[in-house]
């Protein structure tokens, strides 16, 4: 089969290849994906997870990609709960090959049925997305009805999930960004914009939650307008930043079914769009991932055409 690895970390998306691998086979409680589309988040070449196992062994040539919709081909043994020929989506491993590849094989429980009416591509786009912007908001943030969102990036894959999402639940929404995001921020449901590079951050006032996916300096301004007994959610790794009487939580995004039914639901009854950007072949995917062009949205690989 044919898919992208990497052997190289200094080499970042360079590093990237096109190549021949054996098709996977399925462990116990595994299946089998044929990936139809496929979701790649450029930090992944900054993660452990990519360059080495749980043992700190090194783990290349390691297949990118970690989102996925397709269908399934095969199942491992012990495997309940899905079918040959199912349409899923859903999130692999870490630390296992992923899903930038023809085939991939993944535990069972970290794929969700997809129904027949959403796209593959659409699919393809949700898992870290919608996953990071489910539990950052409602597992982490505790996010209650009335309450105020500073959501960073709020034209981005992920913050504008977090803005449809919010304001769902009944939160004011102040979504962040660059000064072109504007128009799209507010289209995705922000209630107001700040053009981080021309506003001032502070005249927000203070907020309940602040949804974090930029870190840095921004963290720390942000930190600063939490009121007394709201949260700092981030998703961009550990940070040291203790706002007093507040909680702060950093978290890696977890695979879960139930969360991933009730995300495509919205997508199905139109209470969420995804925010899709570029969309590319395998074949092109190497030179899409290394292109300067800013990409606004999600990119998707279509692995089948």
């Amino acid at each position: 089969m044919k898919a992208i690895v990497v052997t190289d970390q200094a080499a970042g998306t360079a590093g990237m290849k096109l190549v021949e691998r054996p098709e996977p086979q399925a462990a116990i409680n595994d299946v089998v994906v044929q990936v139809h589309a496929a979701g790649f988040v450029n930090t992944e070449l900054d993660w452990p997870s990519t360059w080495t196992d749980r043992a700190f062994r090194d783990r290349t040539p390691s297949i990118l990609g970690h989102e996925l919709a397709g269908v399934i081909t095969a199942l491992g043994y012990g495997t309940t709960g899905l079918s040959i020929g199912q349409r899923v989506f859903g999130l692999s491993d870490w630390y296992r090959d992923g899903t930038l590849a023809e085939y991939v094989a993944m535990e069972a429980r970290n794929l969700a049925p997809l129904p027949g009416d959403v796209d593959f591509t659409v699919g393809a786009s949700l898992p870290i997305s919608g996953l990071t912007a489910w539990q950052g908001l409602f597992q982490h943030g505790r996010l209650q009805a009335g309450q105020s969102v500073l959501a960073h990036g709020a034209a981005g894959a992920v913050g504008s999930i977090v803005t449809q999402l919010a304001r769902e639940a009944g939160a004011y929404v102040i979504g962040t960004g660059r000064a072109a995001d504007r128009q799209k921020a507010l289209d995705f449901g922000a209630n107001e914009f700040v053009d981080l590079a021309n506003d001032t951050l502070e005249d927000v006032g203070g907020v309940d939650l602040v949804f974090d996916v930029i870190g840095g300096d921004v963290q720390k301004r942000s930190a600063a307008l939490i009121r007394a007994g709201g949260t700092l959610v981030t998703a961009v790794g550990p940070t040291d930043i203790r706002p007093a009487d507040d909680l702060t939580v950093d978290f890696v995004v977890e695979a879960d079914r139930a969360q991933l039914s009730e995300i495509v639901q919205r997508v199905r009854d139109g209470r969420l769009r995804t925010n899709i950007g570029k969309v590319s072949s395998l074949d092109d995917a190497v030179a899409t991932f290394n292109s300067t062009e800013r990409r606004a949205g999600k990119t998707v690989i279509r692995v089948l055409p």
